[in-house]
């Protein structure tokens, strides 16, 4: 059984500044092979791939399949494609999703659905899933394409599932979690387990990296689904409310609905019907998720996972490694305070 790891103590909020640091080198080369394998000769191919991928974000799942090779010293350059298929599954899964919800903007910027239509970014995710399945066979390896294979089946059916629990007010937290553990957690173990794979390692160390990208997938959407009704769109990189618009049965919500009285319930099951959907509306569902103190609980389940992928590191060397994957969680956690 891990030892409990403590988290880091130091000044100012966590950050995601010592991983960073950490794979730039490595970085610097997935980036290069993401470059090259979103080339076509079809050139609304690059340029549409290139809008997303291009548009600011951090790269955390790529960033922990190199964080994990390096805390387990692999000294080979396999972990290179592999973060680049892990990038372009995870980027296929964004276009795929801007289209299904209808989306309008993503990290401050335009939706590539919004800038060429459906059937284009549809199309283009089709592409990257392909660029992906390529570069893990390139790999060689059986068990890093039945980790990464099986990872993209369970994320379609997260999405699915999701996609049927939407307005439907009787949604559980069961079902609620299970949709995240499959949608968002499920890539996130998967990016950590295929460095154990590659690096040789026991079962037991390509478990605790699983269980390291489980549950920070996990703190990660439940902070992301409270953030949904604490900030606005400059802090959330989307339309604020998109949640609600679009009826999804988040936790904050499935929280405040079973904490509300007659009234509240009363707007909760119009509202996720799609019958209260202004901008009153949505202050109306701000003021019950506060006044139910359902964001609160969400953002502490946040933490209990957080902990979680913190101890799942116990097995492991003290190191700089270690210490910004600990800072990682630390940091998916802070970015609702």
């Amino acid at each position: 059984m891990a030892a409990t790891v403590t988290p880091l103590r130091r000044k100012g909020p966590p950050s995601l500044d010592p991983m960073i640091g950490l794979v730039a080198a490595d970085m610097n080369q997935v980036n290069s092979v993401i470059l090259a394998r979103m080339q076509s000769d079809v050139p609304l191919i690059p340029e549409l791939a290139g809008h997303l991928i291009a548009g600011g974000g951090k790269r955390m799942r790529p960033m922990l399949t190199l964080a994990c090779a390096r805390l387990l010293d692999y000294q080979g350059t396999r972990h290179h494609k592999l973060a680049a298929a892990v990038e372009f599954i995870h980027t296929a899964t964004l276009l795929h999703d801007d289209v299904v919800d209808g989306s309008g903007l993503r990290r401050g910027r335009r939706t590539a659905n919004i800038i060429w239509g459906n059937s284009a970014s549809v199309l283009v995710g089709d592409f990257l899933f392909s660029r992906s399945f390529e570069l893990m066979v390139e790999d060689g390896s059986l068990r890093v394409l039945r980790i990464l294979s099986n990872a993209s089946a369970v994320i379609a059916e997260g999405e699915v599932n999701q996609l049927t629990a939407q307005r439907r007010i009787e949604t559980s937290e069961e079902r609620y979690l299970d949709i995240i553990g499959a949608k968002t957690a499920a890539l996130f173990a998967a990016a950590c387990k295929i460095a154990a794979v590659v690096a040789e390692r026991s079962e037991t160390e390509e478990a605790a990296l699983d269980a390291y990208g489980r549950n920070l997938g996990i703190a990660f959407q439940l902070v992301d689904d409270a953030i949904d009704y604490v900030s606005d769109a400059g802090t959330m990189g989307k339309d604020a409310g998109d949640d609600f618009r679009e009826g999804k049965m988040t936790l904050p919500v499935i929280l405040a609905y079973a904490r509300g009285d007659a009234a509240a319930r009363a707007f909760w099951k119009d509202a996720i019907a799609g019958h209260r959907t202004s901008d009153e509306d949505f202050a109306e569902a701000i003021r019950l998720v506060q006044a139910s103190r359902s964001v609160d609980d969400t953002l502490a389940r946040a933490r209990h996972y957080g902990q979680r992928a913190i101890d799942a590191l116990g097995g492991f060397a003290t190191g700089a490694a270690k210490d910004a994957m600990i800072e990682a969680v630390e940091f998916a956690v802070a970015r609702a305070y």
